[in-house]
């Protein structure tokens, strides 16, 4: 089959790699229908962590080629979506919600699902059938679920919106972007998107933003103040993943609020006489996006949510390379990959 390697930091590769196969009763084989990049993915395009012809890609969706002998919640032809991280779904960690940092987990990353095929660890407790197979254009919203907006929904529940609440989402890519759809969803009364550039700015007001704040630091953090009564947002999304977003999220809430913090953490380190005088909460790390499937997979079926919006460039998979260098110039937000 042909899948995506990283040769070496901004180095990407199309190539034969061996076809998956059956390893443990509990797997699956999917044919995958669609995947894409991750804005995680840059950090090892960009240096920040040693690779070495290394399979890339944790997001997907595909239908079911064959199952090991102990799979009893999917078969194949089964059109499923699966998180980018696998769990058992039946472990202590993973009943109280958080499958990401099950107790068998197996980071898809390491198998690399920007591939004609995948194999999938832990099917019954990883994948979730739709009720039918989807109509072509539902495709892109259900792989949205399997990471970005899993990501951002937990981002939003960890920042504790509530209903009538306002809400700031630090970062604009496709997690702070449907942070955004997540905060209006769970019934924000006002979404502070804070975003510079004008094509993510309007993606955020069609997802529910009210406001939108261009600055950064310490400036984008007093932006957010003068519209918050000088107090800080109820709560704040945290989608980059740097010191500088994570203190400006911090510095963003106001006492007693709460921080959903999902950019995957590089160089962060919180200085604690400023964290115990904020008087925040700060909640978050790896999404357990299976939590949150079954509701996301009802509202894209239902067509009230429309994730799939933040997918700006569609490339076959053999173009994987060009796909990582629009979103690497950003000049493209999110890039569905099709196999």
């Amino acid at each position: 089959m042909r899948g995506v390697i990283m040769n070496a930091p901004g180095q990407v590769s199309v190539v034969d790699r061996p076809d998956p196969v059956i390893v443990e009763p509990t797997d699956a084989i999917i044919k995958v229908a669609a995947t894409c990049i991750c804005g995680s993915d840059l950090w090892p395009y960009r240096g920040a962590n040693d690779v070495h012809d290394a399979p890339m890609g944790h997001e997907y969706v595909g239908y079911v080629e064959e199952v090991g002998s102990a799979v009893t919640t999917v078969k194949p032809g089964d059109f499923v979506v699966g998180s980018f991280m696998a769990s058992d779904n039946t472990c202590e960690i993973c009943r109280a919600g958080y499958q990401s940092r099950c107790v068998q987990v197996h980071g898809m990353g390491g198998i690399g699902t920007q591939s004609e095929y995948a194999r999938i660890p832990l099917a019954d407790g990883t994948l979730v059938a739709t009720a039918e197979a989807p109509d072509t254009d539902l495709i892109p919203a259900y792989l949205a679920a399997s990471d970005v907006l899993g990501t951002g929904w937990f981002a939003a529940v960890a920042a504790d919106v509530k209903p009538g609440s306002t809400v700031a989402v630090v970062g604009d890519g496709a997690v702070g972007l449907l942070g955004v759809l997540a905060a209006r969803e769970l019934g924000a009364e006002r979404i502070i998107a804070m975003s510079r550039h004008a094509d993510r700015q309007e993606l955020a007001r069609q997802f529910g933003a009210t406001d939108i704040v261009a600055e950064r630091g310490r400036d984008g953090v007093s932006a957010i103040k003068e519209l918050t009564n000088g107090l800080g947002a109820h709560s704040v999304i945290e989608a980059v993943g740097t010191q500088e977003s994570m203190m400006q999220a911090i510095r963003s809430t106001r006492p007693g609020g709460h921080v959903g913090y999902v950019g995957v953490s590089h160089g962060v380190e919180l200085p604690g006489d400023k964290l115990f005088y904020s008087t925040v909460h700060l909640h978050g790390g790896p999404a357990p996006v299976r939590r949150f499937l079954p509701d996301l997979l009802d509202r894209i079926a239902r067509r009230t949510i429309d994730p799939g919006k933040v997918f700006d460039l569609t490339l076959p998979l053999e173009q994987a390379a060009e796909g990582y260098r629009a979103m690497d110039q950003r000049t493209a937000i999110k890039v569905l990959l099709e196999p």
